[in-house]
């Protein structure tokens, strides 16, 4: 079963007046649509990811909050923590999506010098220690970076409850990360013809991209175009960006894409490079974009991190992409959240 999630938006691009509503909005647009959860990101510039985990999840009926988790932010015991809590107030799951950090400045400033390999590294360590607790364990454990006595989690958390995790698997430490905790590796693919499975003996592999498909290619193109334009500023934070962070798939998205996009090729990362967005997009006539997925469902990819949709209406037509994709791939069945509302 394929499984869909969409993104929340972020505080810094909105309004304060304006963020809650929004962010109600596009977890009931997700929610109506079946998605199976929703991205909320978390970095140095964003309100705090809890506090709107609890906002999606009184705001629909069954979206399950994917909340990034930085070690660096709260010790292992408060994000399981955390998770029981929600499981106790109401009931509903929560995906972890563990986050090593890519922007070393914000890691610089919270007096975290710690480097990428080591970063994984305590990422796992700190993953293990969150999944015992949440498990009901009562854990000691003096590692590396995390020292607990005898620890317990209450309110216990149901077994039914416990959280899905996702890694960055865009690099060979995050791929290992995933391997260790047993987690859905994520990556930022690259076009399906490139592309090789890496999903191992993880518990999954995933994707973060968007998806703009419409009836034709010039209609498509033509709402890509215009939701995208060329920013010149935009180019030039994105080569800031690059400079800053020792991120690799940032560095492997910007290698990629010299191929120009059309009708044979849908992948275009001109969202990227204009620092709209952090992932590729798939832009084409639904069933241009179908073929691509399928590619990608055959090569093992079962779980979908789709961008920030701008409105109800764009989640309808990624599901009819995702439903013809489907019809291609039988074998795996329908994605969850790919049939029309």
């Amino acid at each position: 079963m394929l499984e869909l999630f969409s993104t929340c938006p972020q505080s810094k691009d909105l309004p304060a007046d304006a963020y809650r509503r929004r962010v109600t909005e596009v977890a009931e647009w997700s929610d109506r649509a079946g998605y199976r959860g929703m991205l909320v990101y978390t970095d140095n510039q964003l309100v705090d990811p809890w506090l709107v985990a609890q906002l999606v999840i009184e705001s629909t009926e069954a979206l399950c909050p994917l909340v990034a988790v930085q070690p660096a932010y709260m010790h292992p015991y408060t994000a399981a923590n955390m998770v029981s809590s929600f499981g106790h107030l109401y009931g509903r799951r929560i995906f972890l999506n563990m986050v090593a950090g890519g922007f070393r400045n914000d890691l610089l400033a919270l007096g975290d010098p710690t480097e990428h390999a080591d970063r994984y590294e305590r990422l796992v360590e700190y993953t293990l220690l969150v999944k015992r607790l949440l498990q009901g364990e009562r854990v000691s454990v003096s590692g590396r970076y995390y020292t607990v006595q005898n620890l317990t989690l209450i309110p216990p958390l149901p077994a039914e409850l416990l959280p899905g995790i996702f890694v960055s698997g865009s690099s060979e430490d995050g791929v290992a990360a995933a391997r260790a905790i047993g987690a859905t590796a994520v990556k930022y693919p690259k076009p399906p013809h490139e592309e090789v499975s890496t999903s191992a003996d993880s518990a999954g592999i995933g994707m973060r991209v968007g998806i703009i498909a419409r009836d034709d290619e010039s209609q498509a193109w033509r709402v890509a175009r215009a939701r995208f334009p060329e920013d010149r500023r935009g180019q030039l934070t994105h080569g800031l960006a690059m400079k800053v962070s020792d991120s690799q798939w940032h560095r492997q998205l910007s290698e990629l894409g010299k191929e120009p996009p059309s009708e044979q090729n849908p992948y275009w990362l001109g969202p990227f490079e204009n620092y709209k967005t952090f992932c590729p997009y798939l832009v084409g006539s639904y069933a241009t974009v179908a073929i691509e997925l399928a590619r990608y469902i055959e090569l093992g990819f079962e779980t979908f991190i789709l961008d920030i949709p701008p409105d109800e209406e764009e989640l309808q037509h990624t599901a009819l992409a995702f439903e013809q994709a489907s019809l291609r791939t039988p074998v795996r069945g329908a994605a969850h959240g790919s049939a029309p509302a």
